[in-house]
């Protein structure tokens, strides 16, 4: 440095450097100098103006020029420095009139602000009005693959942008110049490893020293994998991940849009279940099995049309939007469905079929939102399963009325399980041989508080699609063991048959709880009976014989109900341990006009007696009956000539009327 022309030199002097260091606390007015960090520092004190002028200094390097008394000696300060932080503004100070001490400090601001730009973790590119790079940092060459001496004077949009881009950022850019308000902006850019998505944060600044221009400062931010990220999120949300068909979610977004038009356009909304498919997803496992929904979901958007929609509910639903389309057309298009699904699929090597079942609901004549349309279209479905499945129902109002109904039941049913709204009701089986009552059937009641008195045969179904017919069922084994234990205190030894279905079966606590029942009420060996239905021989027979072992091996009589009316066949009848056999009440009414029915029901007793299995008939109303009945061989019968199903007093009352009882031994 040239001392000779350094006025005053009075930093020089008092802390031998021509720039020393500065800083300012947050609790003192006083600036205090030193040679560098590690020396004693004398201090300047300021005026309050002064102090807030520097502690408006940002984090930002920026100068500031302050009229102080240096021991006495006036000095114009020239600070360079900046916020460093949360208590202390730092620099460097030089004399405003010593100008290679000043140019040393701004070369020390300004080399720091260059390696902030450079080394920010932002694109930072600098641009004139003609589009040229003046200034590119170190982020900028890692993305683009170019250093900056080889960009700097170049037009960007040719470097960097797609073709498609060029005209509009442009124009863009133009406009910018001119109204020097910031603005944000995504762009594509060419990248070194292929086209980046930025964020450019612009702003129009003016040059701070020579010819006076104005520069647009772009600083970007790589926002690719957000974009990637937040695409596949939206995917996901909308798109079934298992058939790439759109979801759930999609489907309703899609119907409900289509409902909310002003000019209500006819579309159909197509339910579809696949029929059966559990059985081959339990046989085969998941990974046939979603190999099969992906097959099955091709199959089907083969049969639509171009602009059709289906989409995927989850499971082995889908949902179909067939637009544009007249009632005929809608029909002519879940035909073509029914049919394509009649065909194999081969998955894996394996032949597979999934037939299914359609329901259809129209707009607007079958709901005006997406949730009626749907629901209706659901219910439609399940009609096309009650019918037989492979076939394909039109929504109808009786369907919504049925579902009614179901609800009702599904609610009432649960609450009257747990309120006790159930009784049993007794009917008694006569003994042809010696006219005496030796047991009754239970048959269970429902008395409503609502709608008083309701038939089994409203609630039963529902119960056994419910799983209802669990606990229900179990009630009744309880209360007729109750009953049969009461009787038994009475001296009098009537058995008592119970009805159990194909699910009470299923379930493994049943033999517990019949020996709970019976140890119970001290009824052991059983009292009770049980009546099962060919339907429950032919699920699981191999469960079934065993069972029917257990229940014999404690005392219990099983008899083959409803006989005739399913799938028994000789081989059933000659394997399982059963006990009797009831020969259903359709053959018994026919008989005195049906030469045919007689002969069956000839063949069938003398078959059970072959097998040495006791007869019963039900459904007696006639002496025809009972007299035909009785030369034939039956030993039992039961109907309305004897006696209609009782309440327990009326029960007792017919029963001292009608025949002396069998007493307990």
């Amino acid at each position: 440095m040239d001392t000779e022309n350094t006025p005053n030199s009075l930093l020089f002097t008092h802390f031998g450097t021509y720039n020393p260091y500065w800083w300012l606390s947050s609790d003192s007015d006083a600036l205090k100098l030193s040679q560098n960090t590690q020396s004693s520092s004398r201090a300047i004190r300021l005026s309050p103006e002064q102090a807030s002028q520097v502690r408006a200094l940002l984090g930002i390097t920026a100068c500031l020029r302050l009229e102080v008394m240096l021991f006495d000696d006036p000095i114009t300060l020239y600070l360079v420095g900046r916020k460093v932080d949360a208590w202390t503004w730092a620099g460097t100070a030089s004399d405003y009139r010593d100008i290679d001490s000043l140019a040393n400090c701004l070369s020390q601001g300004i080399a720091y602000s260059e390696q902030v730009v450079s080394e920010v973790n932002s694109l930072v590119v600098i641009i004139d009005s003609n589009g040229k790079i003046k200034r590119f940092n170190r982020l900028c060459e890692e993305v683009t693959g170019f250093k900056e001496e080889n960009v700097v004077g170049h037009d960007a949009h040719d470097l960097f942008m797609p073709d498609t881009e060029h005209e509009e950022a442009r124009a863009n850019i133009k406009e910018f110049f001119k109204s020097k308000k910031p603005f944000d902006i995504v762009r594509p850019v060419n990248g070194k490893y292929g086209i980046r998505q930025i964020l450019w944060r612009n702003k129009i600044v003016e040059s701070g020293s020579g010819v006076n221009e104005n520069y647009l400062i772009c600083s970007g931010t790589d926002i690719t994998e957000e974009r990637r990220v937040k695409a596949r999120l939206l995917e996901l949300a909308n798109n079934d991940v298992l058939t790439g068909l759109p979801n759930r979610h999609a489907i309703q977004e899609a119907i409900a849009s289509a409902t909310s038009r002003s000019d209500e356009i006819p579309f159909a909304v197509l339910f579809i279940d696949l029929d059966n498919f559990k059985k081959v997803n339990d046989y085969y496992g998941h990974l046939i099995g979603d190999e099969l929904i992906k097959a099955a979901a091709l199959a089907i958007r083969s049969c639509l049309r171009e602009g059709d929609t289906i989409a995927r509910l989850g499971g082995d639903e889908f949902l179909v939007v067939i637009h544009d389309a007249t009632p005929q057309g809608v029909e002519s298009i879940t035909k073509r469905v029914i049919e394509r699904m009649k065909e194999p699929f081969y998955v894996n090597y394996v032949e597979l079929y999934a037939t299914c079942s359609i329901g259809i609901a129209l707009f607007p004549d079958h709901g005006k939102s997406m949730e009626e349309l749907v629901r209706h279209a659901d219910m439609a479905m399940y009609a096309a399963k009650e019918e037989g499945r492979n076939t394909y129902r039109l929504f109808a109002l009786d369907m919504n009325e049925k579902v009614s109904k179901f609800v009702w039941l599904d609610t009432n049913l649960r609450k009257a399980i747990s309120e006790g709204q159930f009784e049993l009701h007794y009917q008694p089986k006569k003994n042809l041989k010696t006219g005496k009552t030796e047991s009754v059937e239970a048959l269970i009641r429902w008395n409503s508080p609502e709608r008083g008195l309701i038939s089994p045969l409203e609630f039963i179904p529902y119960a056994e699609e419910s799983g209802l017919i669990v606990p229900l069922g179990k009630w009744v084994m309880e209360e007729a063991a109750r009953q049969a234990g009461k009787w038994k205190q009475q001296g009098l030894k009537i058995r008592i048959a119970i009805n159990l279905s194909a699910r009470q079966l299923r379930s493994p606590e049943l033999i517990n709880e019949f020996k709970k029942a019976l140890l119970r009420e001290n009824i052991f060996p059983s009292m009770l009976d049980l009546e099962l239905t060919e339907s429950c021989l032919i699920e699981d027979e191999l469960l079934a014989l065993n069972l029917i072992k257990e229940f014999s091996d404690l005392g219990a009589e099983v008899h083959l109900d409803d006989f005739g009316t399913g799938y028994s066949s000789l081989s059933h009848l000659a394997r399982l341990p059963i006990d009797s056999i009831k020969l259903d009440r359709s053959f018994i009414h026919s008989i005195h006009n049906d030469i045919r029915a007689q002969r069956l029901l000839r063949s069938m007793v003398a078959v059970a007696q072959e097998l040495e299995l006791q007869v019963v008939a039900e459904g007696v109303e006639t002496q025809d009956q009972l007299e035909f009945l009785r030369g034939i061989g039956v030993d039992h019968a039961q109907g309305y000539l004897f006696a209609k199903p009782m309440r327990v007093a009326e029960l007792e009352v017919w029963m001292t009327h009608s025949s002396t009882l069998k007493s307990v031994a």
